[in-house]
């Protein structure tokens, strides 16, 4: 399969348009990607508070019951009952004992293991399950669970590394410096995406669009390419982050030019209010995205702090869900200010419209597109660890480079 793609050896600046349509790579994805050698987001764990307290989540295509259990540790289950493959959980969250399968009322703990069959032994002497029939070979499937800073991650692997690990200590410290606190949930949001899902995630990675799409963000000033900033890519490509501090900026009329269609002086603010934020991070970064492989990404714009998943719904569809975040330590004024600041994110978002807009746009552009190839050339066609200028793709030459590997294992 991965030959008839046509990767050049090590050079990930050429990315054949079939990856983002073709069935047969849909199906290879959820086998080595989806069940292979990665973790997989599940949620925070401040979704689960209580034992019993359960949420459905997806891997891929497969659906997965994350619960707490009666000793308060988590569980991540296929949903999927051992007796015939009915859904185990129909509704997407709620509080348990016990996990029933309502198609038969077999009935599992809250460690997923098969504790009741209706009628197990038959009624008035006929019937009943085979003799040999032994109910501890017939648990739900599980996933190892790991948490870091708070987030729930799964995988069908046992032989991928511990969560650490597979991040790596750059992406670690990261995770650590916006997350390492007790957090709560503002919102979250969930929508449809026109577009295969890599599409989204080659967006996030992309820092040379992010000041020529973004109006807002360009006329703005909370980003742009000539303020201090890098982008870091994982050993291997798998991970990234990038990040820009706007109090340095070497602005040197870059984007006074007609040229650069983002750049609208004509446009301003009745609201300004909108804009107000306080220095957060001693380090004085004001955006800082990061992906971790395959479909999550974690992102700080100013004070709005998000999390997002993308799920692939079939080769041309995906689902992406956004959770907005507040520390548990923030004044009402800090609180009041990050929900103001969520207006930029999230489906109607000042700024995140316009990514969901493309991912569909361009989906409609490749389509017919056979053998042709896109190019991911700014920057040079390595995939290197570190890049001062964000005028470049070099993190999405790393996502496919991390693809690749997965992908042929």
């Amino acid at each position: 399969m991965m030959a008839s793609l046509n990767f050049k050896p090590n050079d990930f600046s050429e990315i054949p348009y079939t990856v983002y349509s073709d069935e047969e790579i849909y199906q290879q994805e959820q086998k080595h990607l989806f069940q292979g050698k990665a973790w997989h987001f599940l949620g925070l764990d401040i979704e689960l508070p209580n034992p019993g307290d359960y949420k459905t989540m997806p891997v891929g295509d497969t659906s997965v019951i994350v619960v707490r259990n009666k000793n308060g540790n988590l569980n991540a289950m296929v949903n999927r009952c051992a007796h015939r493959g009915n859904l185990v959980c129909v509704e997407d969250h709620g509080n348990l004992d016990c996990l029933t399968c309502v198609y038969h009322n077999w009935t599992y703990d809250l460690d997923g293991n098969l504790a009741t069959i209706a009628f197990e032994k038959g009624i008035q002497g006929q019937g009943g399950m085979a003799e040999d029939f032994d109910k501890s070979c017939h648990a739900l499937q599980r996933l190892r669970v790991e948490e870091y800073c708070g987030l729930v991650f799964g995988s069908f692997s046992e032989e991928v590394q511990s969560l650490p690990e597979y991040f790596g200590p750059e992406m670690c410290k990261n995770i650590q410096r916006v997350l390492g606190r007790d957090m709560e949930i503002l919102g979250r949001f969930q929508h449809g995406l026109d577009g295969n899902w890599k599409l989204y995630m080659e967006n996030v990675r992309d820092t040379y669009h992010a000041t020529l799409l973004h109006s807002f963000m360009t006329t703005f000033r909370l980003n742009r390419l000539s303020m201090k900033g890098a982008v870091e890519v994982s050993e291997g490509g798998l991970h990234h982050l990038t990040y820009s501090i706007r109090s340095q900026d070497n602005d040197q009329g870059q984007y006074n030019t007609k040229e650069i269609r983002a750049q609208n002086d004509e446009i301003s603010l009745k609201a300004p209010e909108l804009l107000e934020s306080w220095q957060e991070f001693e380090c004085g970064t004001t955006l800082a995205i990061q992906s971790l492989f395959p479909n999550f990404s974690i992102q700080q714009l100013s004070n709005v702090i998000t999390l997002r998943l993308i799920v692939p719904k079939g080769p041309l569809k995906s689902e992406l869900t956004w959770w907005v975040l507040g520390a548990v330590e923030d004044t009402s004024e800090q609180r009041a200010m990050r929900i103001r600041q969520s207006n930029l994110v999230g489906p109607g978002g000042y700024i995140a419209m316009e990514d969901g807009a493309v991912v569909g746009w361009v989906r409609r552009g490749i389509t017919g597109a056979e053998g042709k190839k896109s190019v991911l050339a700014m920057g040079g066609r390595d995939v290197e660890r570190i890049s001062e200028s964000r005028c470049n793709e070099l993190a999405v030459r790393g996502f496919w480079q991390g693809w690749h590997g997965l992908m042929e294992n």
